[in-house]
């Protein structure tokens, strides 16, 4: 991105994020997801990162929180009330340890707390007792709520500490009470709240501190700021002694690894916690080393909060593809940006079916609001208009279903949001894969052929290619064409396939476009099924002979829930493809064509052969093809390319020596 598309790029999430944090931190309203908006702020930072330069004073990562509210008298905090730079990744929590011990020294111990989910809130007493509760406001100058903090159960009137004392933390609503109260909101016919965080900053800003005493809130400390006392363990210590609650969650540690394996503890433990949290805080714990350090921008340089992999996020919608599923569906899926949801990296998801596409109206280039449903499938969950590109093309489905499937017909049936093959029906297609899977080319399964694979689909023992896996002797000797010997000698070659070669696997799953070469070439590049899934259309594209269509024909392979789930149960089932490292082999590096009838063998098995030794296998002949392999009647236009290119021929037994039969 150069800095002219930065600059644009940058205006519109400005824009976009001060929209939010107005709603979020002053109307106590929500349009996204915090998760969402996480997202995008890290986005902003990270471009301006690249570009210093387009940094303005109002830009959203200059400053902590939203204006206070004037319903409110205003008060100037004594000392700004920071926020914490948010960390995503191990590396980025190594860069900032790296940084902070070029300018002070290697880090003694680390503090870590849990980063709770409510209202930060600054607590003054004077000599005992509780004089006034501030909001966090702009970080310099807050909301006196007072009234509405003593209503607050867990908050001590009296703490035994003379002279000044000031304490922050946050104004919480636990899960179990939110629960409650919406329980009781719906008993009584009223709206329900859509979450603690928001509930519990619309409490403490009610005129009315009945309400706020009504709404179970609880103050949960998090750090004293007078007395300053030399550690923040030492600080959490004085805190509970005082009378104060902290989240139970802190720790002292003196290992960065130890730092990173309480970050997988609480991430694995939080759903546990009473409290909502989203991320945990890092602290280097020597509060001197701490104040020294100071503050860059609008944030401390001895702390952190590193965010937990959010549930939601956002990212770019760079293709739309359709993928045909085994009953002839036609599924449509968003390629996306690489982007980390619910802790794993997505980078497609489905769109479901036109009706969907049309709802969101959802396109090439548009930026969107990713989610797992159950934890599992990707969806979209919004398109973010206001970083819509100029220009940016409502999407056509049946546009796109003729430029990708040029040779098939589609029809949407009355009554249905799917449209499917025109002509064929969930068992046609079933067979077809089936019979794909079992031929020569791909498995060679003796005995699946044609007739066998109808009478399996038709006596409904198989639904799909994982159960073909699961067929017992017993069961398949009940059909007409089969005795007790030909049904057990047909589950025996079906287990004996479970360890194929990994180029005949992915031949064998029918991927449109990807027949035996193109599946070699997939096995030299990743090695396996799972690093293949997770490749993105910029790392097929590099492939010798993928071009664009096979790309997403492969993307769109790997994005149908359908193909996802099959491949999982397989796996489950015992199927282990073998990969050999082919660069190693006799004719690495090498490539063939085969033309005309060879007497030995058929063409496939030739070809098969040359690949079991390393070698590439074309369909037409270029100047790095190493040798054209003949039989009877070679294709006349091979054989004058090759001699025009000055591309030897090779005769069948010369053929028969170089593979050394």
């Amino acid at each position: 991105m150069n800095k002219s598309e930065a600059e644009a790029r940058i205006l519109k999430l400005r824009e976009l994020i001060n929209d939010y944090r107005y709603h979020y931190h002053v109307l106590d309203e929500s349009i996204m997801s915090e998760a969402a908006a996480d997202s995008l702020k890290h986005e902003l930072a990270e471009l301006e990162k690249q570009f210093p330069e387009l940094i303005t004073p109002d830009s959203p990562t200059q400053r902590v929180a939203g204006k206070a509210l004037d319903k409110f008298t205003k008060v100037t905090h004594e000392q700004r009330m920071i926020s914490l730079a948010d960390v995503f990744s191990e590396d980025e929590i190594r860069e900032w340890v790296t940084a902070n011990e070029k300018l002070s020294g290697p880090i003694q111990e680390y503090f870590t707390d849990i980063k709770m989910d409510g209202l930060a809130c600054a607590l003054h007493y004077q000599d005992g007792l509780l004089m006034q509760a501030v909001t966090r406001g702009d970080g310099l100058v807050g909301e006196d709520v007072t009234m509405n903090v003593r209503t607050i159960e867990n908050v001590p009137l009296r703490i035994s500490e003379p002279g000044h004392v000031e304490v922050r933390g946050e104004i919480v609503i636990f899960k179990k009470d939110f629960d409650e109260l919406n329980a009781r909101q719906r008993r009584a016919g009223e709206k329900s709240f859509a979450n603690p965080r928001n509930l519990a900053a619309g409490s403490i800003r009610q005129l009315d501190p009945k309400v706020a005493a009504s709404r179970q809130l609880k103050f949960m400390a998090y750090d004293l700021v007078t007395p300053n006392l030399p550690k923040h363990s030492e600080a959490y210590a004085k805190l509970r002694e005082l009378g104060f609650r902290t989240s139970g969650e802190d720790k002292v540690f003196s290992s960065l690894d130890d730092v990173l394996q309480e970050i997988k503890r609480l991430a694995d433990s939080r759903q546990g916690l009473p409290f909502n949290t989203d991320g945990m805080v890092i602290k280097i714990n020597d509060r001197v080393v701490y104040q020294r350090l100071g503050i860059v921008g609008k944030t401390p340089r001895g702390a952190v909060a590193f965010k937990f992999p959010a549930e939601e996020s956002t990212t770019k919608v760079r293709d739309i593809v359709i993928s045909i599923g085994r009953t002839g569906a036609a599924t449509p899926v968003a390629i996306l940006d690489p982007v980390v949801v619910a802790g794993s990296t997505v980078k497609h998801a489905s769109l479901h079916n036109a009706d969907e596409i049309a709802r969101l109206d959802v396109r090439i280039g548009d930026t969107v609001i990713i989610y797992k449903a159950g934890d599992i499938i990707p969806q979209v969950k919004e398109v973010l208009l206001k970083l819509r590109p100029e220009g940016a093309k409502a999407f056509s489905y049946e546009e796109a279903l003729k430029q990708q499937y040029p040779e098939l017909e589609f029809e949407r049936p009355e009554g249905e949001v799917v449209y499917r093959v025109k002509g064929e029906n969930a068992d046609v297609v079933l067979k077809r894969s089936l019979e794909y899977y079992a031929s020569k080319p791909a498995l060679n399964i003796d005995g699946l052929g044609e007739k066998n694979v109808a009478a399996l689909v038709d006596a409904k023992l198989v639904h799909s290619i994982p159960d073909l896996y699961r067929l017992d002797v017993k069961t398949v000797a009940k059909l007409e064409r089969f005795a007790k010997l030909s049904a057990q000698n047909l589950v025996d070659a079906i287990q004996s396939s479970k360890t194929p070669p990994l180029a005949k696997f992915i031949t064998a799953l029918g991927i449109r476009h990807v027949g035996a070469q193109t599946a070699a070439t997939l096995v030299n590049s990743f090695g396996s099924i799972d690093k293949l899934q997770d490749a993105t259309e910029e790392d097929l594209l590099k492939l010798p002979d993928v071009g664009k269509t096979v790309a997403e024909s492969i993307l769109a392979y790997f994005a149908d829930e359908d193909n996802v789930k099959m491949l999982a149960e397989l796996k489950e089932l015992g199927l282990k493809p073998e990969h050999q490292d082919q660069s190693q082999l006799p004719l690495a590096g090498q490539s063939y064509i085969v033309t005309g009838t060879l007497e030995s063998m058929d063409r496939e098995a030739a070809e098969d052969k040359l690949r079991a030794l390393g070698a590439t296998v074309t369909s037409g002949v270029t100047k790095t093809t190493t040798a054209l392999i003949t039989g009877n009647k070679p294709g006349k236009g091979k054989t004058d390319k090759a001699a025009k290119l000055g591309i030897p021929t090779m005769s069948e037994q010369e053929f028969l020596r170089l593979i050394g039969e």
